[in-house]
């Protein structure tokens, strides 16, 4: 049997049909259509037998999230996993820490954002001395500072990064190193804490 042109066209014409179809079909449907396109912070996988970090006794701050914090501290050694409070939208970054004098448990407080970003920071309202550690995309420290207490002014000083950041670390001034987060260290956040009681 012989195949024809007339036949071998036909088949093409079917191919590329099939193969147009196939197209029209991921791009109308947007692939596997994720509900929410942003990316989600990288999530540490901690080692066999270890638990999710936290205090099981903290209390939530109104209004915030929680997330984990896996560090690899400089040098080498053992990961390190804290659980902190967790800044995720516009509104929560913007109050922070404002008016906080107890963590409540909880080791700090972590400002997540989509994109980079290289966002001052003040301390409009904190009672409290704070040390700043901004984190890039990569995990890298970008900078680190402290940050002295402010009240209601609008000329309290600006605390800015050396560069573009992914997530910005408070803690209680001088708590940074207790965390393992100093200059050559490796921050990965995202992730679950431990249940709480």
């Amino acid at each position: 049997m012989t195949v024809t042109e007339r036949q071998i066209r036909v088949l093409l014409w079917i191919a590329l049909a099939l193969v147009g179809l196939g197209v029209w079909a991921f791009l109308l449907r947007g692939a596997d259509q994720p509900a929410d396109p942003r990316l989600a912070p990288a999530v540490a996988v901690l080692p066999d037998g270890v638990a999710p970090p936290g205090d099981p006794s903290r209390v939530p701050l109104d209004g915030f999230d929680e997330i984990a914090v896996t560090v690899a501290p400089e040098g080498g050694g053992s990961l390190l996993s804290w659980c902190l409070l967790a800044a995720l939208q516009a509104s929560q970054r913007e109050q922070g820490l404002m008016g906080v004098t107890d963590l409540q448990g909880y080791s700090g407080m972590a400002f997540v954002y989509d994109t980079d970003v290289q966002s001052p920071f003040w301390m409009r309202n904190t009672p409290t001395p704070l040390s700043i550690a901004w984190i890039a995309r990569d995990g890298s420290v970008v900078s680190i500072s402290d940050m002295a207490p402010c009240g209601d002014r609008s000329d309290c000083p600006i605390y800015g990064s050396t560069g573009r950041y992914r997530t910005a670390i408070e803690v209680f001034q001088g708590q940074l190193a207790t965390l393992g987060i100093t200059p050559g260290a490796k921050v990965t956040v995202g992730g679950e804490c431990a249940a709480r009681v």
